[in-house]
């Protein structure tokens, strides 16, 4: 067990700063590797990031992809894929692996859920059986399952949410975070502390006060982008930023946007998920330079353009609107695949060029042009 008042040494190492917002250029480094920051991370909840491979994702340059407790304990289990060296073997990949503690699709399934200090008692959304996680087990299961970057497991807080639920929620997450540190066996695994608090600037400075004096490898921004303005959501991750030590990682979870990066990394941010790009590919919905593009429509029938002149990806290199449009509305799986490939492509192709607007100093300038493509469509 590690000490819950060592404060480990940061895995983050920070290559350059921007003097116009709280942006940074960085290297996080895990047993797997390194990952440039500011990052996006697909996500890959059930060990695959749905319609792609492995090998396409290193074809695009993605060097970390998520994994989540809740769904690998529930199918196949933990201890089925420690025995095929973790998630790293079982699904052929040999990059970085984040793995989200579960709280969140706990909290989804609250009517089959009941949060106590001890735990979450749940049944399965796959047959109903009786489960329980508790921060050790949470801990635990992301040990076995190999996770490069563990969370804690946290009391996600409903939106809107009153003050009083809040402030009880926001305290337990602090006890569980002191039990997941306490409970972390592996040291060359990092495990990061969520701050929550909910859209209370208050409760957020002390949520993350108590992860900054527990001692984590990274700090999560957790409870944003679950109803919220983007006015409030944006004022809440730089509240937190503002709280959290400038030379460690800062994660805000389960956003994004390709405006909400621009947004977040302007605010000091560091890494990003969410499953938009690949949801969105499997609903005919793809992100171009100018906005999105949906495949349905019918001016696309005929169009023998590529889904964006300015992008590299493979499918925009062999692929015609036209000929995507016809996989997409005869429901051909192949419309998945290569829809996926372009819009993980584009987001992280997106953080490639930010990172590099950093490192020039002209993250305004970048940030202008970015939102000026938009409102030109």
């Amino acid at each position: 067990m590690i000490e819950d008042n060592t404060k480990p040494p940061s895995p983050l190492r920070i290559l350059s700063t921007s003097s116009e917002s709280q942006a940074r250029r960085a290297v996080v480094t895990t047993r797997h590797g390194t990952i440039q920051t500011p990052v996006f991370m697909p996500v890959g909840t059930q060990a695959t990031v749905k319609a792609i491979t492995p090998d396409n994702l290193k074809d695009i340059g993605a060097e970390v992809i998520l994994g989540n407790t809740y769904h690998l304990f529930v199918r196949p289990g933990h201890r089925l894929i420690e025995q095929f060296g973790g998630l790293h073997g079982f699904m052929n990949w040999d990059r970085s692996i984040l793995t989200d503690s579960g709280g969140f699709q706990i909290f989804s399934l609250k009517d089959l859920a009941t949060i106590t200090e001890e735990g979450a008692a749940f049944r399965s959304h796959l047959d109903g059986s009786r489960l329980f996680l508790s921060p050790e087990d949470a801990v635990a299961v992301q040990e076995a399952l190999g996770s490069d970057i563990m969370m804690c497991l946290d009391t996600c807080i409903p939106y809107p949410a009153d003050r009083a639920e809040t402030v009880a929620a926001t305290a337990l997450t602090g006890r569980w975070a002191r039990r997941c540190r306490a409970a972390q066996s592996r040291p060359d695994r990092l495990l990061f502390g969520i701050v929550q608090g909910g859209m209370f600037a208050d409760l957020r400075r002390q949520s993350a006060d108590t992860m900054v004096e527990i001692g984590f490898d990274g700090y999560a921004i957790g409870g944003l982008s679950v109803g919220e303005e983007k006015a409030t959501m944006y004022e809440m991750t730089e509240v937190t930023t503002d709280c959290l030590p400038f030379d460690y990682p800062r994660y805000l979870m389960g956003v994004g946007t390709p405006e909400d990066l621009v947004e977040g990394v302007w605010r000091g941010v560091d890494m990003f998920d969410c499953v938009m790009p690949t949801r969105n590919a499997r609903n005919g919905t793809l992100f171009t330079s100018t906005g999105k593009l949906i495949l349905k429509n019918a001016r696309y029938r005929d169009d023998p353009l590529p889904v964006d002149e300015t992008c590299t990806c493979y499918t925009c290199r062999h692929y015609s609107r036209a000929y995507l449009r016809h996989l997409f509305v005869s429901r051909e799986i192949l419309a998945y695949h290569l829809n996926t490939i372009h819009n993980i492509h584009y987001y992280v192709n997106l953080m490639r060029r930010i990172r590099e607007a950093i490192v020039d100093d002209r993250l305004a300038a970048f940030r202008n042009d970015f939102y000026g493509r938009l409102a030109a469509e």
